[in-house]
């Protein structure tokens, strides 16, 4: 896996995590107190720092079969969760990811929960929401550079695509002071899905003593299939969930 494919499959996925952090943000200083729920974001971001700084060292530590057995494993689990999602999402299944309504019902709340002052926080209520969610969806950030970054040897180049993404969602959420409405979100998570299903298929094989023909090259082969299988599952899902036509009855004569 070249860097530049590394650095765009974990672009997308942390952009993608980025926007729902967002929305959470925007909406605690928006309905209540900017300080507070930005004392709330660089609380959870030094924390998932340190997180960084000690899983990395200590995957990097694991051999290289068990480790891409591991990730590939973890990869697996994470990418077919997104995919499922996606795929029942595209089929109608599911109803789409909305990030107008997410932040309309954050706001909802943030405005009418009450307000109280900790310590030398003057909102608890802003803080501890921007802190939740930006330390949740950082988690998945965290992961996907740890993840990647370890196996590929480049825990930098990782991290750069995940502070890349994070930034550009951050700065035109800040621009406009809305939530990334007209973000395909469902389209990348459906695109993140499959990458995500294809490494963990390519690094768990490897992991177990698989040997790919063409190396990092059957990727090429690997996120085709995987797109391509899931795209069967959402006509089949279509087909089998659209109303049946009941034929007219023809009156006999």
């Amino acid at each position: 896996m070249n860097g530049g494919a590394l650095f765009l499959a974990v672009f997308l996925a942390c952009a993608v995590e980025a926007v729902e952090a967002l929305t959470i943000v925007l909406a605690a200083g928006t309905a209540r107190d900017w300080r507070s729920a930005g004392a709330g974001v660089v609380s959870a971001v030094a924390a998932l720092v340190v997180l960084v700084a000690v899983l990395g060292p200590a995957l990097s530590a694991v051999p290289l079969g068990g480790l891409r057995l591991i990730v590939g494993g973890l990869l697996l689990v994470f990418g077919l969760q997104w995919l499922r999602k996606a795929v029942l999402r595209a089929s109608g299944l599911k109803a789409l990811h909305d990030e107008t309504a997410a932040f309309g019902k954050e706001l909802a709340a943030a405005e009418a929960a009450p307000r109280e002052r900790k310590g030398g926080v003057r909102d608890w209520y802003a803080f501890t929401l921007s802190f939740k969610g930006v330390f949740l969806e950082g988690l998945e950030v965290a992961f996907i550079v740890v993840t990647f970054g370890s196996n590929q040897h480049a825990v930098p180049l990782a991290a750069v695509a995940a502070l890349a993404a994070i930034a550009v969602v951050v700065v035109t959420g800040f621009a406009v002071r809305a939530p990334l409405a007209r973000v395909p979100e469902n389209s990348l998570k459906f695109v993140v899905g499959v990458m995500l299903t294809a490494f963990g298929v390519y690094w768990g094989s490897e992991g177990a003593g698989a040997v790919w023909p063409g190396s990092d090259a059957a990727l090429l082969g690997i996120v085709p299939a995987v797109a391509l299988f899931a795209l069967g599952l959402v006509a089949v899902l279509k087909q089998i969930t659209a109303p049946r036509t009941v034929p007219a009855r023809v009156e006999e004569a």
